[in-house]
């Protein structure tokens, strides 16, 4: 996910309700040659610039296909091979780290693969400014950063709020495919999700997805399961129109 450092520590008692907490930590990277020249020489052709403008899917990719959105996609292996895959639908991705977001319009320029963009930018911020209600077939989540630690629980972008914007972003019956290799965090989401308002668990209720569907494997994922991680697949559909308006501010 995209990201910025943690509030420095500060001698007096910091006022938390207003503080924005961040699912992400801003990671600067040292872009290849060939990253930048991505970034330089083609961000035109598959970059999309943050603004609080809602985007018209339609004219963004000149056709009427269904749109799925990745939340934090690292290097783009995986959506970029899931865009060729089916090419039927059409890809955002929304990452921060730079490295990554050249990598993948590097690599989706050298393979001409036109049905994907990107976005460099705080997916919650594009979600509530630059998506419409009701216009995502399907958002993806693979592999977020658990924050282990307790104290850093918090931190985890699955929360309640979150859970009820992606439901305002998607068409009904749209889905949100989750995935992650640490239990606790599977389990954290496997029961905020649950008990989520207008959503249905596809595997019924309690149940984690035997079947990862179109998510490619990774080579952060085929390492892990090398030294015997498990990962864990949650998939959901949005059942019900929205019961309220408690969405992230």
């Amino acid at each position: 996910m995209p990201a910025e450092d943690p509030p420095k520590k500060s001698q007096g008692k910091q006022p938390d309700e207003h503080r924005t907490i961040r699912s992400f930590v801003l990671r600067q990277g040292r872009l290849t040659g060939a990253q930048q020249n991505a970034l330089d020489n083609y961000w035109q052709d598959y970059g999309i610039d943050y603004s609080e403008k809602i985007l018209s899917f339609s004219d963004l990719f000149k056709n009427n296909n269904d749109v799925i959105l990745e939340i934090g996609f690292g290097n783009g292996e995986s959506l970029l091979q899931q865009a060729k895959n089916q090419p039927q639908y059409n890809f955002i991705g929304i990452e921060v780290h730079g490295p990554g977001v050249g990598h993948l319009i590097h690599n989706a320029n050298n393979d001409e693969v036109h049905n994907i963009k990107v976005i460099r930018h705080d997916a919650v911020e594009v979600l509530k400014h630059q998506i419409g209600d009701n216009t995502l077939q399907q958002v993806q989540l693979f592999f977020p950063d658990p924050w282990h630690k307790k104290r850093h629980n918090k931190r985890r972008i699955i929360r309640p709020d979150f859970i009820q914007l992606i439901h305002q972003k998607l068409k009904m019956d749209g889905l949100f495919h989750m995935a992650t290799d640490w239990q606790h965090y599977a389990e954290q989401m496997l029961l905020q999700m649950d008990e989520a308002k207008g959503f249905s668990n596809t595997s019924g209720t309690g149940n984690y997805s035997t079947s990862k569907a179109a998510r490619c494997e990774t080579k952060f994922e085929r390492r892990g399961l090398k030294l015997g991680h498990g990962v864990w697949d949650l998939i959901y559909k949005k059942s019900q129109p929205p019961h309220s308006s408690n969405i992230i501010d």
